[in-house]
């Protein structure tokens, strides 16, 4: 069994260890961590101390561990993390790679926890969100549920700056926020309080974090978006699903339950931004054809504060969808004739107890004066070719518009 003792350290580069500490260094053999952290610990480490760096990939450095042990004759690695390595640190992928690794933990105080400290603010009710090598999902998220006060933890693609200008982007522009540059190191540490104009016109040393606060948000979403707010394709009402139908469209897809929806054939956009408003855990890829719905759905998202929502023009059918997470709701708002093609398509990536929802609009003056099938007919044919298994349907009509079917099968 490997053995593993993680230390967490600070930015300071005149680092002060407890007895016990020092003791598991001077008797150490093999070393690991990060360049800086190695610059910072050197003067404490034995002579002949081996030393792996960690650096991306991850399984060549476990790799190295394992190596290191079987050479030496022992089992014990000595790593250096920043803060807590518990703490979206270190520790925790030890603990995914190793899960029957022997783990000693001695902790530092996090980059947050700092940065609360010198502002002397309790962090108690702190959301913290990492955009450490992570996409944006979580982030957003907290800003859509109105989170108070978000701690982040930054990197170089995720800075200060770029934070703050998506949340202007996008209408959060209630927060104050705070950063943290070089927590621990005496000469370089800088902490400012900056608006997000501010932060958004300036570049911040690394490593640094940021808390984000918000006293009096004025921040509201309504249980339906009026659908008069929204910028429309051509101006053309009927290019929109109506706010009860989408409403009605959102329960039959169980989104509470649902982890990634994807919407074929977004148009204004208006689906899916209700969804990411309405259950803001959902991973969303949203897919349409036509090029003029990029700007509109980009616009729309903005104006009602929706960040997150990833986009795809072209059509559905020629899509690569082999690096896309696995979908378990989908709603078909528009099909161009190919339903069945669209659903056929839809089942290579659903998820084994995923869904797939459709509005079907009854227009019985076309129906008569043409012979080809009706949505409801194709739907159902494609249901029947493809073995799904349809659910009860809803019919609804909103004051002089067609009827609308929604319609909703399952494997």
């Amino acid at each position: 069994m490997m053995r593993f003792v993680v230390i967490g350290i600070s930015d300071n580069p005149q680092p002060f260890f407890p007895p016990e500490v020092l003791g598991v260094i001077k008797n150490g053999k093999v070393f690991s961590g990060g360049k800086r952290h190695h610059e910072i610990v050197a003067p404490f480490l034995p002579d002949g101390a081996e030393w792996i760096d960690i650096t991306v990939p991850l399984d060549s450095v476990f790799e190295q561990y394992q190596l290191s042990t079987l050479n030496s004759q022992l089992s014990t690695i000595i790593v250096f993390a920043s803060g807590d390595p518990l703490f979206f640190g270190f520790a925790n992928t030890i603990k995914r790679k190793h899960p029957d690794a022997d783990i000693q933990v001695f902790p530092s105080f996090n980059s947050l926890q700092m940065l609360a400290h010198r502002l002397v603010m309790p962090y108690h009710d702190m959301r913290i969100v990492s955009l450490t090598g992570r996409p944006w999902q979580e982030f957003d998220r907290a800003l859509i549920e109105g989170t108070p006060k978000i701690g982040v933890l930054t990197d170089k693609e995720h800075t200060p700056a770029t934070i703050a200008q998506r949340m202007l982007d996008y209408g959060y522009t209630d927060y104050l926020m705070h950063i943290g540059e070089h927590l621990g190191n005496p000469s370089l540490e800088r902490v400012a309080t900056l608006s997000l104009d501010e932060a958004a016109q300036q570049s911040f040393a690394l490593p640094n974090c940021l808390i984000l606060n918000c006293e009096h948000s004025s921040a509201t979403t309504p249980f339906g978006l009026p659908d008069a707010s929204f910028s429309l394709l051509n101006g053309r009402e009927k290019m929109i699903t109506k706010m009860p139908i989408r409403l009605l469209t959102l329960q039959a897809l169980d989104l509470p339950h649902r982890h990634t929806f994807w919407d074929i054939g977004f148009c204004t956009g208006s689906v899916s931004i209700e969804a990411r408003l309405q259950f803001p855990h959902l991973h969303i890829e949203a897919f349409e054809i036509r090029p003029e719905c990029e700007a509109l759905i980009h616009e729309n998202a903005r104006r009602f504060h929706a960040p997150g929502i990833n986009v795809h023009i072209g059509d559905f059918l020629d899509a690569d969808l082999s690096n896309l997470p696995h979908p378990d709701a989908v709603f078909i708002g528009g099909h161009g004739g190919h339903l069945k093609e669209i659903m056929e398509k839809v089942l290579t990536v659903l998820s084994p107890d995923g869904i797939i929802v459709f509005n079907s609009v009854t227009s019985p003056v076309v129906d008569q004066l043409t012979d080809r099938p009706n949505s409801r007919q194709l739907w159902d044919e494609a249901c029947h070719t493809l073995g799904l298994h349809p659910s009860a349907s809803l019919r609804v009509q909103l004051e002089q518009h067609n009827p609308i079917e929604i319609l909703k099968a399952s494997r």
